[in-house]
């Protein structure tokens, strides 16, 4: 689930396309996806999706073994699908580098990488090298992921006179607190996991806006996602009291909460925003309901965007 705080329009029909309503005719024959978190909620959908339109799908997930089961479920569905699977854990920035050296590796160069995986609101946990895990997982493993494959996307668009596609699934959480970039570890503020959670969300825009001002002139394109509310696992941590909370966050939106979106809706704008021909002239931008949206100005800050960039940086180099 992806919390709304702050007010987006919506258009009707970006809201209840599918993915299967966006890929209606769509070749994507050719073509390799890495989609991580793949093996649940919206990542499942978006390889399925992207895998019956033709392209060759990587499913990067922790559980090895569920992503092979999810790979022979995919299958099942679309029995022509090209799929291979990846061990992929975002909180262990050992295995996010060996999966990005792998990945590398691919003849095919990879075409779209698609940031999904995530987590929201769990307790204050940290991860084996220090890190506050919605950071961990929201952003910096993706961000190491990222990173280590820009060239290898910008190869691949350059051999095959495309664009290749960075797609990072954000949320409108982002709205509800801006940075803070002195203390994201949590280490001299009690820990708040909304704030955590809207920070990571903010941070996944953010990089978005910096992999554009860097790969400026190169075949990379970048764009953030809001799915929209969808009820999924990624709920798992949240209690009544969480509930209601998320509720206060959402008074200016009345009923979105009443009105979640299937699996197959909040999925689509992930899929539209890898294929869309109309978003070759707009890059960089943040999207909802199939559309071109407007992010949080703290979110789009090139300042904070280059700032978040350094700082993430430095934290790899140190682990």
């Amino acid at each position: 689930m992806n919390t709304t705080p702050g007010v987006v329009s919506r258009t009707l029909d970006g809201a209840v396309r599918t993915t299967d309503d966006v890929l209606g005719d769509v070749d994507l024959t050719g073509r390799t996806a890495v989609v991580t978190g793949a093996t649940s909620g919206l990542g499942t959908e978006t390889a399925r999706a992207l895998a019956a339109a033709g392209a060759t799908v990587v499913l990067a997930a922790r559980d090895f073994g569920a992503a092979i089961r999810t790979a022979r479920r995919i299958r099942a569905l679309h029995p022509q699908a090209d799929l291979d699977v990846i061990a992929l854990d975002l909180t262990d920035l050992t295995s996010v580098r060996t999966a990005a050296g792998t990945l590398a590796l691919r003849r095919s160069g990879i075409d779209l990488l698609i940031n999904n995986a995530g987590v929201m609101y769990p307790p204050l946990t940290r991860t084996g090298q220090g890190l506050e895990l919605q950071f961990a997982t929201n952003h910096l493993g993706h961000f190491l992921l990222t990173t280590e494959l820009l060239p290898v996307l910008a190869a691949t668009g350059a051999r095959t006179g495309t664009t290749a596609r960075v797609i990072t699934v954000s949320s409108d959480a982002h709205r509800a607190y801006p940075m803070n970039l002195d203390d994201m570890q949590f280490l001299a503020r009690p820990y708040d996991k909304f704030i955590a959670y809207a920070q990571s969300k903010a941070a996944n825009v953010l990089m978005t806006v910096e992999v554009d001002r860097r790969m400026a002139g190169e075949p990379v394109a970048a764009y953030a996602v809001h799915p929209g509310i969808c009820v999924t696992g990624l709920a798992r941590f949240m209690s009544r009291d969480d509930f209601d909370r998320m509720r206060q966050l959402t008074v200016r939106t009345p009923g979105r909460l009443a009105n979640p979106k299937t699996i197959e809706q909040a999925a689509a704008t992930s899929v539209w925003a890898a294929t869309a021909s109309e978003l070759d002239r707009r890059r960089g931008v943040y999207l909802s309901d199939c559309a071109v949206g407007k992010a949080a100005d703290h979110a789009t800050d090139p300042d904070t965007a280059h700032e978040l960039w350094e700082l993430s940086t430095r934290l790899l180099a140190r682990r």
